[in-house]
């Protein structure tokens, strides 16, 4: 179906920036309005919907659908690349997963846990598991490690699983990484697939950040990046309260270069811009 931007009037946009808000706290204010109107035009056309009231009566009503699954995932913002905002991964491996493994060992432990917390297509968790594993190759003896990555779009977390990435997608991979952690995929297309010892150290799933989390910590390390951008005050306060909650002592949390913690009461010790540690 043919749809135009001029069906969009204010009192829907204002109805699916409220579901939005209200669903995932996405802030779709005024100047969000053609990022609305050109991405949910598309999205209508592959639909079978009449119009958009009959879409949204039905996707609004039911949050479970796949319509509003749908709706959600073409509003999020999935921007991502491999080691991206590098300074985070090089401290933690210069840093803080020397000190960790230093005081897992003297404690008799071998787990190590992070959450990516908006791991979009992988790109992130991935990069995050080939800088821990290179430390526990340099470290030597056996090691539980797991990385969590979440994300609200179901669709980033079907290709993030896959693991296959356009050449120029890889490029950010250090090359020593890429040697050890990459691989051609199989099939016709020239495309490079993340190693299963990788892969599988990664565990994705589908996570709304404001709904209850079914899983507990302590957590060694998180990186929320890019996602509080999104957020009003009073949601980035809560999300921050929590994410100091799982995290075990010494913790890390990690957040984008474009946001900070100032107006936010919180309990971190400042390391350095967007590293903040749990004491």
């Amino acid at each position: 179906m043919q749809l135009s931007a001029e069906i969009f009037t204010p009192g829907e946009l204002k109805r699916i920036a409220a579901a939005v808000y209200q669903h995932c706290g996405i802030n779709l204010h005024e100047g969000k309005q053609e990022l609305i109107q050109a991405r949910l035009t598309k999205l209508l056309r592959r639909s079978s919907f009449a119009s958009l009231s009959d879409y949204l009566d039905h996707a609004l009503a039911n949050p479970d659908s796949d319509e509003f699954s749908e709706l959600i995932d073409s509003l999020s913002t999935n921007l991502t690349s491999f080691f991206r905002e590098s300074d985070h991964f090089d401290y933690l491996a210069r840093a803080f997963l020397p000190q960790l493994l230093a005081r897992r060992r003297a404690a008799g432990s071998n787990c190590i846990r992070g959450w990516s917390a908006a791991s979009s297509t992988g790109e992130e968790p991935y990069s995050i598991a080939m800088t821990v594993q290179h430390a526990l190759e340099a470290a030597g003896g056996t090691w539980d490690a797991l990385i969590l990555a979440t994300d609200i779009s179901t669709r980033v977390l079907k290709i993030a699983r896959e693991g296959s990435y356009d050449p120029q997608r890889v490029e950010p991979v250090p090359p020593q990484f890429k040697t050890k952690y990459l691989a051609k995929a199989r099939g016709p297309h020239p495309f490079v697939q993340v190693v299963p010892k990788i892969r599988s150290m990664v565990r994705f799933a589908h996570l709304n950040l404001l709904e209850p989390w079914p899983f507990v910590g302590p957590i060694d390390f998180i990186f929320c990046r890019n996602v509080m951008i999104y957020f009003d005050k009073p949601t980035q306060q809560k999300l921050i309260t929590r994410l100091w909650e799982i995290l075990g002592p010494g913790g890390m949390l990690f957040t984008g270069h474009s946001e900070s913690l100032t107006g936010i009461a919180h309990k971190f010790r400042y390391v350095q811009p967007t590293i903040y540690q749990k004491t």
